[in-house]
């Protein structure tokens, strides 16, 4: 069976090392390229854009694709919307494959926002130290409010023209732990942190140095998926698959 995985995230290579021991699957890996050195994969793989909808359509009918997992990021919302219209008009069978987001927990003191422009604005007017994870590509919106210093912390780095004037680069690939997480917030006196709800657990452990710490957290929830079948285990996928496979048996 011809399986492609859009990734980005652990949850897709594990998805990849699970598939590679399976000599019923012929899965292929694609990957956005937002990631300047991913790691090596298990499986084929893929990198770049397929060109809209469109694209992604005459990929899978040239690829003779059977079944598509959409195992972006939780906030690549374009690429699974492009994924259900493609897989609806080729008649792919498609499921996602996400963690949850994180759930407040006690000791928490979030400010949930929509967006990067929503987080700018909570920040408020008062000059603060702030923790920054959200992102290469969304470094730039911060740049509306220069009276923060911003530790920025990336795997890769961003454009120089997007970094806010009073800021300091960590170049940082997870997962991390909560002491050095801990460790960071205070040697860089950080009094509030502004990420994203990727849900999972590489980089949980600064949600749990925040709330220790009785700092803040700007979060930004994610956006809204397609409706199509979700899935959080990856045994769950595979049965997808299984279910889909040519010749199985109906049921």
């Amino acid at each position: 069976m011809r399986v492609l995985i859009l990734g980005g995230t652990t949850e897709a290579s594990r998805l990849a090392r699970l598939m590679a021991g399976r000599p019923d699957l012929a899965p292929v890996l694609s990957l956005a390229g937002r990631t300047e050195a991913p790691a090596a994969q298990p499986i084929p793989t893929r990198i770049g854009g397929f060109g809209g909808v469109a694209g992604l359509v005459a990929y899978l009918r040239a690829e003779a694709i059977e079944a598509v997992v959409d195992a972006t990021h939780p906030f690549a919302a374009v690429m699974s919307r492009h994924a259900a219209e493609a897989c609806r008009i080729a008649g792919v069978p498609l499921c996602a494959h996400s963690r949850p987001p994180w759930a407040l927990a006690p000791g928490d003191r979030w400010i949930e926002v929509a967006d990067n422009a929503a987080a700018v604005a909570a920040l408020g007017t008062e000059p603060r130290r702030v923790l920054l994870t959200i992102g290469r590509l969304g470094v730039a919106a911060f740049r509306a409010a220069p009276q923060h210093h911003y530790v920025i912390r990336t795997i890769d780095p961003p454009p120089a023209e997007d970094l806010p004037p009073d800021s300091r680069l960590v170049l940082d690939r997870g997962p991390f732990d909560e002491a050095a997480e801990t460790q960071l917030m205070r040697g860089e006196r950080i009094d509030g942190l502004v990420t994203k709800n990727s849900g999972g657990t590489a980089t949980y452990p600064k949600i749990a140095a925040a709330r220790a710490l009785g700092l803040p957290v700007i979060l930004v929830t994610p956006p809204a998926r397609p409706d199509v079948p979700m899935m959080t285990d990856p045994d769950a996928v595979l049965a997808f698959l299984d279910r889909h496979r040519r010749g199985a048996p109906p049921g």
